[in-house]
């Protein structure tokens, strides 16, 4: 029994999630991501079993026809006539009944736990192999192999859950269980630092090395940490809510003749194009001051979230190598790129100023701030490559070097500069931007294991913060309708 307690405290550590190994497939396959191969994420199952040599196989019929050794000899007794109590009999038979069922328990729990560790060891080595199962080395290098784990794991936690509530115990318990695996990677990436310093009998001084994670990691990784712990309490903020949610715009039976007349599609009119998304309701009188009050904080918290976030992210991406196939691709003149009208102002003005040309260019689409998107960072880089070409050095890993160099009233210096700032405004202005075509690019040529953990483990918080601000504001929308037509 001593040994079954501790077994089954063991246990406890890989509680299983059999409704969110369900959907692993289905959201991996359905959500759109970077990663056209690996899409598992780590996830516990329960595939096959194997019987415990320790466990006594049982069966209904074992104490009518075949007694137990335990048995025997009160049996034995009682046959024979000697005076043994028939309850202290039927008792032991009872205890041994108990220890059966135990028995069958502490056998299926390690049924259970053998097939989950034998699928961790299948997802592993799958990682390890870059999802090439010939072990010929063609598969996806590590790097790309975790940033896609990363990715995929955050579309089967948080893909289905489009409301502001608090996330499944079970979905939770599988998005910090296999997150710490993930980043259990960043513990071995490591630098060298000076610790302490010692002299010995003779004079010589010796400086003593110790390891720490990497600077990048060192520093940014604790912060991403905070962050998710953060959504994980905003979302949390929402057990008790004034609102609830009708499927697909419609009233649904609970809110029939609780919220205001007509349907709710219709105040709601900015969510018709994502008709799949759950409509907010609140009661005819809408939201209590309170609530309001607590769903600004919550949205200027998801806020800020969004933005450090995206930060994180963006200085990743910048430190991240430039694939050479990127930069073969390049066009020759920037101006070719950007078109007449754009290079004219951007060469032209005496007082560049990114927020006019972009209200001048009136972007009525995604679609088209990410094409411009793309050119101007294309024009960009090319203007850099021109302002480069004087010097010697011709690695691309030095281009931030060479610009520091360059001259600053370099005709092509000052495009590159205001291409830069033209982009960020436009990242700026369009927040819920796709990636841009170099990003992409230095993703999936990545070979540096710790950016890849930092950039994809960014780019899932900032979706997740962001999707938190975009919900907020549809309760607040819903109920500043109703107000408005109360009044």
């Amino acid at each position: 029994m001593n040994n079954l307690s501790s077994f089954e405290e063991s246990y406890d550590l890989y509680q299983p999630s059999p409704s969110s190994l369900d959907q692993i497939d289905k959201s991996t396959t359905e959500t759109p991501g970077y990663s056209t191969i690996s899409g598992d994420s780590f996830a516990y199952c329960r595939t096959n079993s194997e019987t415990s040599a320790f466990s006594e196989p049982t069966d209904d019929q074992s104490y009518s026809s075949e007694p137990s050794p335990s048995c025997w000899h009160a049996l034995k007794s009682l046959k024979s006539g000697a005076g043994v109590n028939n309850h202290s009999v039927l008792t032991r038979v009872g205890m041994k009944q108990h220890k059966s069922l135990v028995g069958d328990h502490k056998l299926n729990d390690q049924e259970v736990l053998d097939s989950e560790l034998e699928l961790m060891k299948e997802r592993f080595a799958k990682l390890l192999l870059g999802e090439d199962m010939s072990g010929s080395g063609k598969g996806v290098c590590t790097a790309v192999t975790i940033s896609n784990s990363i990715t995929n794991l955050y579309a089967t936690v948080f893909g289905q859950n489009l409301r502001l509530e608090p996330l499944n115990s079970e979905k939770r318990a599988m998005w910090k269980r296999e997150m710490d695996c993930l980043l259990s990677v960043c513990d071995y990436i490591v630098e060298f630092i000076p610790a302490t310093s010692q002299n010995l009998r003779d004079g010589t001084a010796l400086e003593i090395m110790t390891s720490r994670p990497r600077a990048d990691i060192y520093i940014n990784l604790p912060a991403l940490r905070k962050l998710d712990t953060m959504l994980i309490e905003i979302l949390d903020s929402f057990q008790d809510r004034e609102f609830w949610y009708a499927e697909q715009g419609s009233l649904s039976s609970s809110s029939i003749g609780s919220g205001p007349s007509g349907s709710f599609r219709r105040i709601v009119q900015r969510k018709d194009e994502k008709w799949w998304l759950p409509v907010p309701c609140v009661s005819p009188d809408g939201l209590s001051e309170k609530a309001r009050k607590h769903l600004r904080h919550k949205r200027d918290c998801a806020n800020q979230i969004h933005k450090a976030a995206m930060a994180i992210n963006s200085s990743i991406l910048a430190e991240m190598e430039i694939p050479d196939t990127y930069m073969a691709t390049l066009p020759k003149s920037g101006k070719a790129c950007l078109g007449d009208s754009i290079y004219r102002y951007m060469y032209s003005a005496d007082k560049f100023s990114p927020e006019h040309l972009l209200d001048c260019l009136n972007l009525a689409s995604e679609h088209e701030a990410l094409e411009l998107a793309d050119r101007v960072e294309s024009s960009m880089y090319t203007w850099r490559r021109k302002a480069c070409m004087s010097h010697s050095k011709s690695s691309w890993n030095m281009v931030k070097d060479l610009m520091s160099d360059t001259d600053r009233s370099d005709k092509n210096h000052v495009l590159a500069e205001r291409a830069d700032s033209l982009l960020f405004c436009l990242k700026q202005k369009y927040p819920e931007l796709s990636q841009t075509t170099l990003d992409t690019s230095k993703i999936q040529y990545n070979k540096d294991v710790g950016q890849a953990i930092l950039e994809s483990y960014s780019r899932v918080l900032e979706g997740l913060a962001f999707n938190i601000v975009a919900w907020i504001e549809d309760v607040i929308f819903v109920d500043r309708s109703v107000r408005n037509q109360n009044n």
